[in-house]
């Protein structure tokens, strides 16, 4: 069910959207940000918790190292300035889940800052700027149970308590949901790559905040915003945002004011709706750490941390571009994650055609995996595999048609492409006598195509190979035929 608003494109282009997004990211440690609890997705409630979990008097937090170095690995690779001296300091706010009544963050001297990340748009490429990247950790979860009788009934998990974050903080430079939504894809490409976090969405290692504000277009000054939250697909906040946008423009079309206030997103009935007002400002009496000292990321640890940077994403689409001699699609497509960029390139500098390699990945391979509902990295076919089709096919030894039969072969076993191709290896006919045979048999049924072709219509040979193919039932050799074809017309 939806409930979206319906305002005319002219009403719409009266407005201009402002947004920010706040995207809060669990770092991939194997501990906790302040204590040596594991850092595990999953594990029975209130089983990965320790003094300094639960905030007990007299437990101290000791900082995680890795977690320092992932932090700082992510500011560089989002383009930001690294504090030398960064503060942590305490945020004051009660709420069940977070035991201590307050978290452990950094305020106004965060870890990173003045960054950024460029964004495809239809105008070209858009820089999207990062005001900054801070680290905190992360609190429990509140888990709410509803009963037949209607009463409901709130428990706690502390597991998740410790758990060291990055806030990213986006300059509200972002004018429309797609802006968004590529900014958001973008960041979660660099992140992977880096390997600082796995960002899944659905055990909540990524979680994103959207603040959202229109005002007449021209004007300087910012609408005021609402944040909207509990969004888990990046699908789902560009819904909110389109949502959300519309819903303040109705209300100020008709003489209405817009509330700060915090809105949840329903994806069952396609609306924000109101969680609570934010019309004063919290205050969460931040003041510096007492248990932790500043802490400093000197030049020779963020030397030593930068050489354990990637090739980021669109670093290496470009390089492969122009070093494959592939299309920007292609390149977007083969680096969807780096692991298959990685295995994609051993496959490529191993084949005779690299593009062909890529054109069966765009083609055959993926066609197949959007059948079967199945991501790149559940494809039964290898990079290796994909190498050896792409090579048998470039020697003339497989026609397009037996290589789509081999292909299905190996989705359906769930096998890869040299296993299928060792036990099925299809009979391919390079005898040029055969050939001729089958082709003079094609040209002498059909003298209207042959006279066709004699009158200066060239194109018409692709019907003769064919004709040739369906005749030798997809064996005859593809390049030796199309020799064939072409000069038995000639003459």
């Amino acid at each position: 069910m939806s409930t979206a608003i319906s305002l005319s494109p002219e009403i719409l282009a009266k407005y201009e959207p402002v947004i920010g997004l706040e995207v809060h990211v669990q770092l991939l440690t194997e501990t906790k940000a302040f204590c040596g609890c594991a850092n595990r997705f999953g594990s029975a409630p209130n089983t990965n918790v320790c003094p300094t979990c639960l905030g007990l008097p007299g437990a101290l937090p000791v900082l995680n190292r890795r977690a320092v170095e992932f932090a700082t690995l992510a500011s560089m690779a989002i383009n930001c300035q690294v504090r030398e001296t960064s503060i942590f300091a305490r945020k004051n706010y009660f709420y069940p889940d977070s035991p201590k009544g307050y978290q452990i963050s950094q305020f106004d001297k965060p870890l990173g800052e003045h960054g950024w990340i460029d964004v495809p748009t239809p105008n070209g490429i858009k820089r999207i700027g990062i005001t900054r990247l801070h680290m905190e950790e992360d609190a429990g979860k509140s888990i709410h149970d509803g009963f037949a009788d209607s009463a409901t009934r709130t428990y706690v998990d502390l597991n998740r308590c410790g758990t060291p974050l990055v806030e990213i903080v986006s300059e509200p430079d972002i004018r429309t949901p797609d802006e968004a939504y590529e900014y958001l894809t973008r960041l979660k490409e660099i992140l992977l790559y880096t390997a600082v976090s796995d960002c899944n969405m659905e055990e909540g290692s990524l979680r994103c905040d959207a603040n959202v504000s229109v005002r007449p277009r021209g004007q300087e000054k910012f609408g005021t915003k609402a944040e909207v939250k509990n969004v888990n697909s990046f699908r789902f906040i560009r819904s909110a945002l389109e949502y959300e946008i519309e819903r303040q423009v109705e209300i100020l079309e008709g003489g209405g004011r817009v509330i700060q206030e915090t809105r949840l997103w329903n994806a069952n009935e396609g609306r924000t709706y109101s969680m609570r007002s934010k019309e004063q400002a919290h205050d969460y009496r931040y003041f510096p750490e007492p248990d932790l000292p500043p802490l400093i990321v000197s030049d020779a640890w963020k030397a030593e941390i930068a050489r354990h940077m990637p090739e980021l994403p669109e670093a290496r689409r470009a390089r492969m571009v122009a070093e494959y001699e592939i299309t920007e699609q292609d390149a977007a497509t083969l680096t969807a994650t780096r692991a298959f960029a990685d295995q994609f390139e051993e496959a490529a500098k191993a084949a005779k055609s690299p593009k062909r390699v890529a054109n069966l990945v765009q083609g055959e391979l993926t066609s197949r995996l959007k059948l079967k509902g199945l991501e790149l990295e559940q494809s039964p076919i290898t990079m290796k595999g994909i190498a050896l089709a792409a090579d048998l096919a470039e020697e003339g030894k497989l026609s397009s048609k037996q290589m789509k039969q081999l292909f299905d072969i190996a989705f359906e076993n769930g096998e890869d492409f040299a296993v299928v191709y060792e036990r099925e290896k299809p009979q391919q006919i390079s005898d040029s006598s055969a050939i001729e045979k089958m082709i003079d048999e094609v040209i002498a049924a059909n003298p209207k195509q042959v006279e066709q072709y004699r009158g200066g219509k060239k194109t018409v040979s692709a019907f003769f190979v064919g004709q040739v193919m369906k005749l030798s039932k997809g064996q005859a050799n593809p390049a030796l035929l199309n020799e064939l074809v072409i000069r038995k017309l000639e003459g």
